[in-house]
């Protein structure tokens, strides 16, 4: 998820941000071992209080949304076989999301979890469609954003998916059911975010993750973890997840930067890797524990050199599988 856009989930360019309620510790200290084309991108820089800041930056594409999508470079592993990804058909059951697969044996056996692949390819096709506005409890928002991309043109969106097809083929192999809340062009462009929480309650999932990557100013480094701050509005009502969330967004935090040598964000989270945020609304209405990561930020040369390896990308859902593995097992 990029600091790019009026949501997914973001604030609008330019408007309130609503302060962090302060960092929240996590052990990562003795686990650490020794990156758009054609469309309008907002880009806001964040601050080191974890806030976001108060300037922002706006550039905008010459491009159309309407026209084809840009000719991009491949990038390694993004082909299943390459990556050892099971995607499989996008199958669906009656509502915007891929059906639920797992093997149904292993050490997961009989949790659910839900992984929710930050943008899609296909937003910046659906402008009209994804800047109408939802019901995120505490105020309405644009339902999606195209999300952010490396220099070189890779899509956050494309990454998340990759990350995604990773990480489900990981929790399988231990047993889990996962669902992704949409896959291969199923549906063609969002779910709008209120729609994503919606899909991890509906599937009453034991542990809900958002992939993104940031897209910060270049120097700004490191990943970050999202936990749902106390929310009580409207129809957003966080206050019963946000133990079991912050203790799912601490064993992903410990368990990312152990296994990728990704460091903790420079530029929010005081080092933590740890953000606290009220008003995203993927957040806001879920019902389940469930966290984002910003894996990276794909503005910076650094991290985009990462983001962009498929070798790299397999360590990142390796990180976040081992985190709800440990979550879900309760050690």
């Amino acid at each position: 998820m990029s600091y790019l856009g009026p949501e997914f989930d973001q604030p609008r360019p330019g408007g309130p941000r609503r302060p962090r309620r302060g960092p929240l510790t996590v052990a990562l200290a003795a686990l650490v071992p020794g990156a758009l084309l054609g469309w309008v991108v907002y880009e806001t820089v964040g601050s080191s209080d974890g806030g976001g800041s108060d300037q922002a930056a706006v550039r905008s594409a010459t491009a159309s949304p309407t026209t084809s999508a840009p000719l991009l470079p491949s990038y390694p592993g993004e082909d299943d076989k390459q990556s050892g990804a099971s995607a499989g058909p996008s199958a669906r059951t009656g509502s915007s999301a891929p059906a639920a697969s797992g093997s149904g044996s292993g050490s997961l056996k009989g949790k659910v979890v839900v992984i929710d692949p930050g943008h899609n390819p296909g937003n910046f096709q659906h402008a009209s469609e994804i800047n109408r506005k939802v019901d995120i409890g505490t105020n309405r928002k644009e339902c999606d954003t195209t999300g952010t991309s490396t220099n070189a043109g890779y899509t956050e969106a494309r990454f998340t998916l990759d990350v995604a097809h990773r990480l489900r083929t990981l929790l399988e192999q231990q047993g889990a059911t996962v669902k992704l809340t949409h896959d291969d062009g199923s549906p063609s462009w969002g779910p709008c975010v209120d729609e994503r929480a919606r899909i991890g309650n509906a599937a009453h999932a034991d542990a809900a993750v958002s992939i993104h990557a940031d897209g910060a100013a270049p120097g700004d480094r490191g990943f970050h973890v999202i936990l749902p701050g106390p929310v009580h509005a409207g129809a957003a009502d966080t206050r019963p997840i946000v133990p079991a969330s912050k203790d799912l967004g601490e064993r992903i935090a410990g368990n990312f930067v152990r296994v990728t040598g990704e460091p903790p964000s420079n530029y929010l989270g005081g080092g933590t890797g740890l953000v606290t945020r009220e008003d995203l609304g993927g957040l806001n209405l879920s019902t389940v524990p469930k966290v984002f990561i910003e894996c990276g930020n794909m503005r910076d040369s650094k991290d985009a050199e990462s983001l962009t390896s498929g070798t790299w990308r397999q360590k990142a859902a390796e990180g976040i599988s081992a985190g709800i593995v440990s979550f879900l097992r309760g050690s």
